[in-house]
Protein backbone atom coordinates (compact mmCIF):
# COMPACT_ATOMS: atom_id res chain seq x y z
CA UNK A 1 0.00 0.00 0.00
CA UNK A 2 1.53 3.33 -0.94
CA UNK A 3 -0.73 4.97 2.17
CA UNK A 4 -2.93 4.80 4.87
CA UNK A 5 -5.96 7.48 6.61
CA UNK A 6 -5.10 8.46 10.05
CA UNK A 7 -6.37 11.29 12.47
CA UNK A 8 -3.87 14.02 13.64
CA UNK A 9 -3.82 13.63 18.01
CA UNK A 10 -1.14 16.61 18.62
CA UNK A 11 2.69 16.49 19.74
CA UNK A 12 5.12 14.55 21.87
CA UNK A 13 8.73 14.54 22.17
CA UNK A 14 10.33 11.27 21.84
CA UNK A 15 14.76 10.32 22.14
CA UNK A 16 15.86 9.50 18.23
CA UNK A 17 19.04 6.97 18.26
CA UNK A 18 21.71 9.73 19.03
CA UNK A 19 19.88 10.53 22.17
CA UNK A 20 18.63 13.92 20.89
CA UNK A 21 14.79 14.85 21.72
CA UNK A 22 12.85 15.29 18.86
CA UNK A 23 9.60 17.03 18.59
CA UNK A 24 6.77 14.87 16.62
CA UNK A 25 3.28 14.89 15.38
CA UNK A 26 1.54 11.90 16.91
CA UNK A 27 -0.97 10.45 14.07
CA UNK A 28 -3.68 7.98 15.16
CA UNK A 29 -3.99 5.14 12.16
CA UNK A 30 -5.35 2.40 14.03
CA UNK A 31 -7.08 -0.26 11.49
CA UNK A 32 -7.84 1.18 8.08
CA UNK A 33 -10.54 -1.23 6.73
CA UNK A 34 -10.10 -2.19 3.19
CA UNK A 35 -13.89 -1.79 1.59
CA UNK A 36 -13.06 -1.98 -2.19
CA UNK A 37 -10.47 -3.25 -4.88
CA UNK A 38 -10.47 -1.11 -8.09
CA UNK A 39 -9.01 -3.62 -10.55
CA UNK A 40 -8.29 -2.29 -14.35
CA UNK A 41 -10.75 -4.54 -16.07
CA UNK A 42 -13.72 -2.91 -13.79
CA UNK A 43 -12.47 0.20 -13.52
CA UNK A 44 -10.03 1.35 -16.10
CA UNK A 45 -7.02 1.44 -12.56
CA UNK A 46 -5.62 -0.46 -9.71
CA UNK A 47 -6.51 1.11 -6.46
CA UNK A 48 -7.57 0.07 -3.36
CA UNK A 49 -10.25 2.05 -0.88
CA UNK A 50 -9.67 2.35 2.63
CA UNK A 51 -12.20 3.02 5.19
CA UNK A 52 -11.17 5.17 8.31
CA UNK A 53 -13.37 5.44 11.59
CA UNK A 54 -16.63 2.93 11.98
CA UNK A 55 -19.47 4.32 12.37
CA UNK A 56 -23.25 3.80 13.22
CA UNK A 57 -25.47 3.31 10.20
CA UNK A 58 -28.17 6.11 11.28
CA UNK A 59 -24.86 8.38 10.43
CA UNK A 60 -24.33 7.21 6.61
CA UNK A 61 -26.29 8.77 3.48
CA UNK A 62 -28.62 6.09 1.92
CA UNK A 63 -26.35 5.90 -1.35
CA UNK A 64 -23.60 5.00 1.06
CA UNK A 65 -25.24 2.61 3.05
CA UNK A 66 -25.72 0.88 -0.17
CA UNK A 67 -22.10 0.84 -0.92
CA UNK A 68 -21.23 -0.48 2.02
CA UNK A 69 -24.30 -3.17 2.17
CA UNK A 70 -23.05 -4.41 -1.16
CA UNK A 71 -19.15 -4.91 -0.11
CA UNK A 72 -20.50 -6.37 2.91
CA UNK A 73 -18.48 -3.97 5.12
CA UNK A 74 -18.92 -1.84 8.23
CA UNK A 75 -19.86 1.77 7.27
CA UNK A 76 -16.77 4.32 7.93
CA UNK A 77 -16.58 7.92 8.50
CA UNK A 78 -13.59 8.31 5.73
CA UNK A 79 -13.19 6.64 2.68
CA UNK A 80 -10.10 7.01 0.50
CA UNK A 81 -8.69 5.83 -2.18
CA UNK A 82 -4.75 4.72 -2.66
CA UNK A 83 -2.58 3.39 -5.50
CA UNK A 84 -1.13 -0.06 -4.67
CA UNK A 85 2.37 -0.62 -5.15
CA UNK A 86 3.98 -4.38 -5.12
CA UNK A 87 1.79 -7.60 -5.89
CA UNK A 88 1.07 -8.76 -2.03
CA UNK A 89 -1.80 -5.87 -2.64
CA UNK A 90 -3.06 -8.21 -4.98
CA UNK A 91 -4.57 -10.47 -1.96
CA UNK A 92 -6.04 -7.95 -0.12
CA UNK A 93 -9.96 -8.63 0.63
CA UNK A 94 -12.57 -6.49 1.43
CA UNK A 95 -12.91 -6.43 5.32
CA UNK A 96 -9.54 -6.77 5.90
CA UNK A 97 -7.77 -4.44 8.20
CA UNK A 98 -4.03 -2.56 7.63
CA UNK A 99 -2.38 -0.74 10.28
CA UNK A 100 0.99 0.84 11.12
CA UNK A 101 2.94 -2.19 9.73
CA UNK A 102 2.60 -0.24 6.06
CA UNK A 103 5.23 2.54 6.86
CA UNK A 104 7.25 -0.24 8.61
CA UNK A 105 11.20 0.65 7.41
CA UNK A 106 9.74 3.94 5.51
CA UNK A 107 11.89 7.00 6.11
CA UNK A 108 9.79 10.01 4.97
CA UNK A 109 5.72 10.26 4.04
CA UNK A 110 3.54 12.82 2.40
CA UNK A 111 1.08 14.10 4.37
CA UNK A 112 -2.35 16.16 3.32
CA UNK A 113 -5.08 17.52 5.10
CA UNK A 114 -7.35 20.85 5.51
CA UNK A 115 -5.39 23.21 7.02
CA UNK A 116 -6.72 25.68 9.82
CA UNK A 117 -8.95 28.09 9.15
CA UNK A 118 -8.18 31.70 9.53
CA UNK A 119 -10.83 33.66 8.25
CA UNK A 120 -10.58 37.15 6.31
CA UNK A 121 -6.84 37.99 6.16
CA UNK A 122 -4.86 41.05 4.78
CA UNK A 123 -2.28 40.45 2.63
CA UNK A 124 0.26 41.21 5.62
CA UNK A 125 -0.80 37.98 7.54
CA UNK A 126 -1.96 36.17 4.20
CA UNK A 127 1.12 36.86 1.89
CA UNK A 128 3.76 38.31 4.06
CA UNK A 129 3.56 41.99 2.46
CA UNK A 130 5.57 44.61 4.41
CA UNK A 131 3.89 47.16 5.82
CA UNK A 132 4.52 51.34 5.53
CA UNK A 133 6.35 53.81 7.11
CA UNK A 134 5.31 54.76 10.71
CA UNK A 135 6.91 58.06 9.85
CA UNK A 136 5.00 61.48 9.91
CA UNK A 137 2.42 61.94 7.58
CA UNK A 138 2.30 58.45 5.74
CA UNK A 139 -1.64 56.39 6.06
CA UNK A 140 -0.52 53.41 4.84
CA UNK A 141 0.48 51.44 7.20
CA UNK A 142 -1.28 47.85 7.03
CA UNK A 143 -3.23 48.72 3.16
CA UNK A 144 -1.86 46.69 0.37
CA UNK A 145 -1.13 49.73 -2.11
CA UNK A 146 -1.32 50.15 -5.84
CA UNK A 147 -2.91 47.27 -7.30
CA UNK A 148 -0.89 48.61 -10.46
CA UNK A 149 -4.05 49.44 -13.05
CA UNK A 150 -4.63 53.04 -15.06
CA UNK A 151 -6.96 54.03 -17.53
CA UNK A 152 -5.61 51.26 -19.64
CA UNK A 153 -6.50 48.07 -19.05
CA UNK A 154 -8.99 49.96 -16.35
CA UNK A 155 -9.55 47.02 -14.29
CA UNK A 156 -7.63 44.92 -11.45
CA UNK A 157 -5.51 42.12 -13.43
CA UNK A 158 -6.93 38.36 -12.44
CA UNK A 159 -4.32 36.50 -10.09
CA UNK A 160 -3.03 39.66 -8.21
CA UNK A 161 -2.22 39.17 -4.33
CA UNK A 162 -5.00 40.16 -1.81
CA UNK A 163 -6.83 39.90 1.49
CA UNK A 164 -9.47 37.79 1.47
CA UNK A 165 -9.70 34.25 3.17
CA UNK A 166 -6.90 32.45 4.04
CA UNK A 167 -6.34 28.51 5.23
CA UNK A 168 -9.28 26.17 5.16
CA UNK A 169 -7.58 24.47 2.07
CA UNK A 170 -6.15 21.07 1.31
CA UNK A 171 -2.09 21.11 1.23
CA UNK A 172 0.47 18.27 1.13
CA UNK A 173 3.55 18.77 3.01
CA UNK A 174 5.98 16.65 1.49
CA UNK A 175 8.87 14.31 2.74
CA UNK A 176 8.15 14.71 6.59
CA UNK A 177 10.47 12.32 8.94
CA UNK A 178 9.08 9.25 10.12
CA UNK A 179 10.85 9.15 13.78
CA UNK A 180 8.88 6.22 15.79
CA UNK A 181 6.10 3.86 15.24
CA UNK A 182 4.10 2.22 17.86
CA UNK A 183 2.10 -1.00 16.66
CA UNK A 184 -0.02 -2.22 19.65
CA UNK A 185 -1.57 2.27 19.90
CA UNK A 186 -1.64 2.28 15.91
CA UNK A 187 0.75 5.54 15.91
CA UNK A 188 2.85 7.20 13.91
CA UNK A 189 4.84 9.73 15.07
CA UNK A 190 6.18 12.71 12.62
CA UNK A 191 8.43 15.10 12.53
CA UNK A 192 7.72 18.25 10.72
CA UNK A 193 4.31 20.84 10.38
CA UNK A 194 1.24 18.34 9.69
CA UNK A 195 -1.70 20.22 8.29
CA UNK A 196 -4.61 20.67 10.04
CA UNK A 197 -5.84 21.00 13.92
CA UNK A 198 -6.22 18.49 16.04
CA UNK A 199 -8.26 15.39 15.58
CA UNK A 200 -8.30 16.26 11.92
CA UNK A 201 -7.90 13.49 9.39
CA UNK A 202 -4.86 13.35 7.30
CA UNK A 203 -4.00 11.11 4.24
CA UNK A 204 -0.81 9.47 4.73
CA UNK A 205 1.69 8.73 1.53
CA UNK A 206 4.91 6.86 1.29
CA UNK A 207 7.40 9.62 0.00
CA UNK A 208 8.22 8.48 -3.55
CA UNK A 209 11.42 10.22 -5.60
CA UNK A 210 10.52 10.58 -9.00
Amino acid sequence: MLGLIGKKMGMTRIFNDTGRVVGATVILVGDNVVEQIKTVENDGYSAVQLGFEEIDERKVRKPQLGHFKKLGTAPVRVLKEFETDCAEDADLKPGQTLGVEVFENVKFLNVTGISKGRGHAGTIKKYNFQRGRESHGNSNHRERGSSGAASYPARVMPGLKMSGHMGACQVTTRKLEVVGIDKEAGLVFVKGSVPGCKTGIVYLRKFIKK
